[in-house]
């Protein structure tokens, strides 16, 4: 009997019932320690057992119940609460895309796979066993203690928490409200504590008179198991006032309670309280060591302390092992968990005990932790490996380790996503590191230190780690000028009797990566110290660096040529590169294919770097690729493409803590009301961007002024133009053709002439059509005459950036109308309104409709149309409709857009009445945009 807790039971009644009707959901009960979490998720788990029966509807359709607990010292094992959770229904992983059973069964280690599964695939194959054990009846998945769940299992559960929709699977997730656990994107039920009615009544079904209520009603303050434990124990303790939280004082009550039981049992506890998970065998063979047995838990077990069933030893409270553990003395912990590393099979379960043993620097604890970790590595559990690492940092007693260790935990970190954990570890590996630099300095001038072949790469790495850091938590800048300056240091270290002008082989891969950082940030001086640095370095000019320090100099005549000779060379080369120059250089080759104006270009590196993020579980990257994705949506007129992509974006941006990159991302979403004239929504993006990170932002709001027709705005904006690698984004073009246009609508062209130069400058040095099209229409604007259109016009039927295109029609259509040639005028108008009205661009749909009006058009809507049937979709749906067209069958579009079949399924269930179809055939005479 539960008390108290009716409206928590009639909400989870209801997510079985959804359930039972073929609706996925997820929810956490959050609460404190003793809240009666556990006791709720029983509940659940005997409703639905009553239901198979009958009991509860009538029904008697039988729902399925797998669970999880979270066991604390198992936090650092990767993937340990997902085989306790799909142990007992692995036979049904054959019925999984290979790809997907193979991850599972790395994970189970039931398969041959080798490399470790990526974090997108494995939380994908748990959606779908989930999925695929909903098609016999409804699933109910119960996840206990969550906040002691390792990090690796967390993310899989949360993974497919999220995405549940129509499959039939209720999750449940209990989690203490002061551990940290997050669950962004579910649902959360807080538990509060009883009031004193229901406090009452519960002691009452315990027996106790009314007359001792009151005092262990204020003891306990609410908190059931409180109330519970202060009740069984008052005859043994006295009444105390002691200023501590409930959960203390419970955890007090448990540590007095095991305090009487014979040494022996104390002992016994102790050793399945430091084991964690309840393994039998283990238990086994670490309690022989230490001369007690099973049987010494006979005590724990009467008093109700302790079960022994199923092949498993579990506490009946998580506090109650707590308890157990901190009332033990430190010698007595420490003998237990070295007979426990002594007794384990696991090298990971091995060196989680060997930590708990040392007491101070161990260097064969740190080596076994090291390895620990690049298993862990190896599964991509990036958060576990980072912490592992970290461990190992601490224990190490080699200096030059210790620095290497946590520069890799601050990678894995970030790689995982969690930049400011990272932060801090780069931070500290970086102090590491400049200190053993002195260190080797000193050393160099009387010849007493070796290794020095280390020291060089392994600054290195420490370097590139916290330009990485920097770049995504702190100032932008820094990232750049930390690499530099770690080259510039590099020359101390250099060996004896090295030439002058030598430089570690290290110091390209840096210098090429703080060009990169320096172009991103917009730091046109550390781009040029770059690549003046790097032309000494190598004796010979790099086009990436070389290309980048000429568009800082505004000259795109011969930058662009060699970005473009840049990414040609990054296409045919197929060897390895640094890991983080790497990931530098290929968000800058994300760029590059803008800069040049080669969006189909841009769209395909930016897809496969998805996929690739995605692949690979680079989490802490997926942002800025599906930023460049949004974009390329974006300016081929998939607004809606654009949106989906920035929204997965921002969404991890927002969880792992990426600030600078939420707000970067607010540019696509700036560029895409501007043109739909929401300057509402425009104006706050642009309140919402620090001044260093406004230059797209203020680009978005040129375009909004000359859209609503305020030209001195939009001319005077960015007057003058930014310096840099600022004069050079992925609007630059367009954003240079609002000024010209504003200029000359103003009557001042003359106030073009620097905007134009640029936008033709640059215009020459591409093969985009479109740009081309768009530096004739600025010509045509300028001379005022109709011979440029027409050449434009030409270049625009090639393709790219429908936006440009109308707006080149719109203005060719008013030349003319004003030249008095109004059928002419007429047929282009009417393209361009089509365009705007499509792209929902309200502005210029009202400017294309009045033009038409005044070139004798009769019949025109100077308004946006009713909606588009694709607008009738969600972005999800939309998804899926466009690749079911294409031929791809549910669960293929299942594993590209991380959703259950029976979730595509249903979405295009939804979808088909919608766009009037009722079948995939039909989809195939649709037009999607």
């Amino acid at each position: 009997m539960l008390y108290g807790r009716s409206a928590e039971q009639e909400r989870l009644a209801r997510l079985l019932a959804e359930a039972c009707a073929g609706r996925s959901g997820a929810l956490l009960l959050r609460g404190e320690a003793g809240i009666g979490k556990t006791a709720l998720l029983d509940w659940l788990a005997g409703t639905a057992a009553a239901q198979a029966h009958g009991e509860t509807t009538g029904e008697g359709r039988e729902v399925r119940v797998l669970r999880v607990t979270g066991v604390e010292p198992e936090a650092d094992l990767a993937f340990g609460g997902l085989v306790q959770l799909l142990w007992p229904v692995q036979d049904r992983l054959n019925a999984l895309p290979a790809p997907q059973a193979a991850a599972l069964r790395a994970i189970l280690g039931t398969g041959r796979e080798q490399r470790g599964p990526d974090r997108f695939l494995t939380g994908l194959a748990v959606l779908t066993v989930l999925a695929e054990l909903a098609e016999d009846g409804p699933l109910l998945c119960l996840v206990d203690d969550a906040q002691w769940l390792d990090r690796a299992t967390a993310e899989a559960l949360l993974f497919a928490a999220r995405r549940l929709a129509a499959e039939g699977v209720a999750m449940v997730l209990a989690g203490r409200d002061d551990d940290g656990f997050t669950a962004p994107g579910i649902p959360e039920l807080p538990l509060p504590r009883l009031d004193f009615e229901d406090s009452s009544r519960l002691l009452a079904d315990r027996g106790r008179a009314p007359a001792l209520h009151s005092q262990i009603i204020t003891e306990s303050a609410g908190n059931p198991l409180a109330l519970i434990e202060f009740d069984a124990a008052r005859s043994d303790q006295p009444h105390q006032h002691a200023p501590l939280p409930v959960a203390d004082r419970v955890s007090s009550a448990f540590r007095a309670r095991i305090g009487g039981l014979p040494e022996r049992t104390r002992l016994m506890m102790l050793i399945a309280a430091a084991e964690g998970r309840g393994d039998l065998p283990l238990l086994l063979r670490a309690s022989e060591l230490l001369g007690v047995d099973l049987g010494d838990l006979a005590e724990a077990e009467r008093t109700g302390l302790m079960y022994v069933m199923d092949g498993a030893v579990t506490f009946r409270h998580p506090l109650i092992a707590s308890a157990t553990y901190q009332g033990a003395v430190l010698a007595r912990r420490i003998a237990v968990h070295r007979a426990l590393a002594e007794a384990a099979t696991d090298p990971d379960c091995r060196a989680r005990h060997l930590l708990a043993v040392a007491t101070g620097p161990d260097q064969e604890a740190a080596l076994e932790l090291a390895a620990a970790a690049g298993r862990a590595r190896g599964r991509t559990a990036y958060a576990a490996a980072s912490g592992l690492f970290g461990q190992a940092a601490r224990l190490t007693t080699d200096p030059r380790q210790r620095a290497s260790w946590l520069a890799e935990a601050a990678a894995l970190a970030l790689a995982a996503g969690h930049a400011t954990q990272a932060g801090r570890l780069a931070e500290e590996a970086g102090e590491l590191a400049d200190a053993w630099a002195g260190g080797l300095a000193d050393g160099l001038a009387d010849g007493s230190v070796d290794g020095l072949a280390d020291a060089p790469a392994a600054g290195a790495r420490v370097a590139s780690v916290r330009a990485a850091v920097a770049f995504e938590l702190g100032d932008r800048n820094e990232a750049a000028h930390g690499l530099l300056a770690r080259v510039g240091n590099a020359a101390p270290n250099a060996a004896p009797n090295s030439a002058p002008n030598s430089a570690p082989p290290e110091a390209s891969g840096l210098l090429r990566t703080a060009a990169a950082y320096g172009w991103l940030a917009g730091d046109a001086d550390a781009v040029r110290t770059a690549a003046a640095r790097l032309a000494t370095a190598v004796g010979a000019a790099d086009p990436l660096v070389e290309g980048l320090e000429r568009l800082c100099d505004d000259d795109a005549e011969h930058g662009l040529p060699l970005l473009t000779r840049f990414l040609e060379g990054r296409s045919a080369t197929t060897g390895p590169r640094d890991a983080d120059e790497e990931q530098a250089v290929r968000m800058l080759a994300l760029t590059c294919g803008l800069l040049l104006g080669d969006d189909e270009a841009a769209h395909t590196l930016a897809s496969a770097e998805v996929r690739r993020c995605r692949s690979q579980a680079l989490i802490g990257q997926l942002p800025y690729a599906l930023d460049v994705l949004a974009q390329t949506h974006l300016l081929a007129g998939h607004h809606r493409d654009a949106e989906a992509a920035v929204t997965e974006a921002e969404e991890i941006a927002r969880d792992t803590g990426m600030r600078r990159r939420l707000v970067r991302l607010g540019a696509v979403r700036a560029r895409m009301a501007a043109i739909e004239g929401d300057a509402r929504r425009v104006r706050e993006l642009a309140d919402a961007t620090p001044p260093a990170l406004r230059t797209d932002v203020d680009c978005a709001l040129v375009l909004l002024d000359l859209g609503l027709g305020d030209f001195g705005s939009a001319l005077s904006r960015l007057d003058p133009p930014p310096p840099g690698p600022d004069r050079y984004t992925w609007l630059s073009l367009s954003t240079a053709a609002d000024q010209i246009e504003a200029a000359v609508r103003l009557g001042q062209p003359e106030r073009a002439e620097e905007a134009l130069r640029h936008c033709e400058s640059w215009a020459r040095t591409t093969t985009a059509p479109w740009a081309q099209a768009v530096a004739l229409r600025c010509r045509a604007l300028i001379d005022d005459r109709p011979e440029p259109y027409a050449q434009a016009l030409h270049l625009h039927e090639k393709g790219g950036r429908p936006f440009e295109r109308a707006r080149t029609e719109l203005l060719y259509g008013e030349w003319l109308r004003r030249a008095r040639r109004p059928n002419e005028a007429r047929e282009v108008l009417r393209s361009a309104l089509a365009t705007f009205e499509r792209l929902r661009a309200e502005p210029w749909v009202g400017r294309a409709a009045a033009e038409l009006r005044a070139a004798g058009e009769r019949r025109v809507a100077a308004r946006v149309p009713a909606e588009n049937p694709i607008d009738r979709l969600t972005p999800q749906e939309l998804q899926v409709v466009r690749l079911a067209r294409g031929g791809s069958s549910s669960r293929e579009i299942a594993a590209q857009l991380f959703l259950s079949r029976r979730t595509v399924e249903h979405h295009l269930y939804k979808a088909y009445p919608k766009l009037g179809v009722g079948s995939r055939r039909e989809l195939a005479r649709l037009d999607l945009g």
